[in-house]
């Protein structure tokens, strides 16, 4: 039997969970609509780091890592619109398309959604099966390092498709970890005047003016309030939260009739909202989660150039690594990690 190297969860409970690199069957064609692919690289997600950290659900014995591009080797009889070689994304977020959300067409809310990399095997392997609904192709001319950000950046685009910036107007982002930082890279494409940008660590604030801010603020050293009316007279008329707990915050920051995007999740935060500020002042606040169909123009963006991420990767690591990556996440010393499962050293 053929084997490969995977990452997976392993544990009895929340608080036991740990990562463990396996030998694991060799995954095979077992649909007609299956696809298997050799995976070219995975980024390490926040939510990754939660899982590990019990504070997101998962499926035990799971291979996770659900940021993933690679190389087609198999397809099944049914599948058409790729075939060995190519090259090849992976929209992890799985619907059912046939429970009420999804006849609705908000499939990011399937009452039995699952995903590649929490509920069935993902992308911190050396290969993996995936659904051809799932499978979108790519350009060879894309670098690895702007494709693996693709699933990153369909979901901030979901973000930043509801807020609908406009050229000259001052966006708020609060925090500048990955998602921040590809907040600030849409902002800035899209127009935007001022890119005022809040966190709390050195490193973060320095990769969030390389991505484009013009005001970068620690809040434990600066009133981020006192900044933002200095700079706009008025509040902002775009806020986002980045990190999942500061809705007052934003709610405070905004202009009247300012739009709030709420982004980051947070499942232990419970912040109050005064609402008569938010009556009083019209803010619209909206959250978003995951996006529907939002993979075509994410890599639409990368294709084209428009949007650039490979300077946001701190780390290229190979697979025999994993736990290094995840060492410095915690550690605040990296900013975006990629694996590489198929390559003995990183970059």
């Amino acid at each position: 039997m053929k084997t490969m190297l995977g990452a997976v969860v392993v544990g009895a409970d929340h608080e036991a969970r740990r990562l463990e690199l396996r030998e694991l069957p060799m995954p095979e064609i077992a649909r007609p609509d299956d696809v298997l692919m050799r995976i070219e690289a995975c980024g390490i997600c926040g939510s990754d780091v939660a899982i590990l950290a019990g504070l997101h659900p998962v499926v035990l014995d799971t291979v996770i890592g659900h940021e993933f591009v690679g190389r087609v080797e198999a397809v099944g009889a049914a599948v058409t619109h790729v075939r060995p070689g190519d090259r090849v994304a992976v929209a992890p977020n799985l619907s059912c398309g046939v429970c009420p959300y999804c006849r609705l067409g908000m499939t990011n809310h399937c009452l039995n959604w699952t995903c590649l990399g929490v509920h069935r095997n993902g992308g911190f392997a050396e290969y993996t099966v995936a659904p051809a609904s799932a499978v979108l192709p790519l350009s060879e001319g894309l670098p690895l390092e702007e494709a693996v950000f693709i699933e990153p950046l369909s979901c901030v685009y979901a973000g930043t498709s509801k807020i609908k910036i406009q050229p000259g107007e001052t966006a708020v982002v609060l925090g500048a970890g990955p998602i921040g930082l590809i907040f600030i890279k849409i902002f800035r494409a899209s127009g935007a005047g001022k890119i005022i940008v809040s966190d709390v660590a050195p490193l973060r604030l320095k990769y969030a003016r390389q991505a484009g801010a013009d005001i970068t603020v620690n809040p434990t050293e600066h009133d981020l309030a006192q900044v933002v009316q200095a700079e706009t007279g008025i509040g902002a008329p775009v806020v986002v939260d980045a990190v999942g707990s500061l809705a007052q915050e934003a709610t405070n920051l905004a202009a009247k009739q300012g739009r709030i995007c709420l982004f980051g999740v947070n499942s232990a935060a419970r912040p109050v909202l005064e609402q008569w500020l938010i009556t009083h002042n019209e803010l619209d606040i909206f959250g978003t989660f995951v996006g529907v169909n939002m993979f075509p123009p994410a890599i639409r963006m990368l294709e084209s150039g428009v949007i650039s991420l490979s300077d946001l990767l701190s780390h290229r690591l190979p697979l025999k690594d994993i736990h290094r990556g995840f060492e410095a996440i915690r550690a605040g010393e990296a900013i975006k990690i990629m694996i590489t499962p198929n390559t003995l050293q990183g970059g």
